[in-house]
């Protein structure tokens, strides 16, 4: 099934869009932008030129995603969240005689949202950094660093509170005063089972390996 375009949505020239993928009332995606296939873009949402974005990609409303960004697939953006590319940013020369270009130079800087990871309502992200593999960034963070795989992440600036799993269920509480070490974690929502060496959650291999996989190691 193609693409649903609603018609006040302004798509400039050189977008893909994927299948089944719905774009919602007065969305803007500039050019040589990619969205995957069943995404959904909600309402009054910008997408700039150049972002790059995975399948089964959920972006709410009133969401700004600015070129440098590039979002893995099965990532949740939540409604007004702002993602930024200059840590410096000026709107003129330092003379104040010309406006700074507006495509990419030295001060444009990426971000990258990895697969599974969940950005909540409000939140702003920062450039130059990394959101892990299923993490979450609680509403109306300010994210100023890199967030590790699984992490929960709280606050202005965010910092690391916690581990999260898969399905979203908070797998983990890290203490305050040293890194977290947990030996065995079972999710209470779907079991899924995890480990966390000095902060790094890793994952049970079981769960990471295809069923096809499993039966192949079951019998050697």
């Amino acid at each position: 099934m193609a693409a649903r375009i609603h018609s006040t949505a302004i798509v400039e020239d050189n977008v893909r869009i994927g299948d089944k993928t719905s774009i919602w009332d007065n969305v803007h995606i500039r050019h040589d932008s990619e969205i995957g296939e069943e995404c959904i873009v909600g309402e009054k949402t910008y997408i700039a030129y150049g972002v790059k974005i995975g399948d089964r990609v959920k972006i709410n409303a009133m969401v700004y995603v600015c070129n440098a960004v590039t979002i893995e697939d099965g990532v949740m953006i939540s409604a007004g969240t702002i993602f930024t590319n200059d840590r410096f940013p000026r709107a003129t020369t330092p003379d104040l005689k010309q406006l700074r270009g507006s495509e990419p130079d030295e001060h444009t800087l990426p971000t990258l949202v990895r697969e599974g990871a969940t950005i909540g309502a409000a939140a702003t992200i920062g450039n130059d950094l990394t959101i892990g593999r299923f993490a979450m960034v609680g509403m109306g963070s300010v994210v100023t660093k890199s967030v590790p795989d699984f992490h929960l992440v709280l606050g202005a600036p965010a910092r690391s509170i916690g581990a999260v799993c898969r399905c979203g269920q908070m797998i983990a509480r890290f203490p305050e005063d040293r890194a977290a070490n947990f030996a065995y974690l079972c999710c209470p929502e779907c079991e899924r089972e995890y480990s966390i060496h000095d902060g790094e959650v890793s994952e049970s291999l079981l769960h990471v390996l295809s069923i096809a996989d499993t039966e192949v190691l079951a019998e050697a």
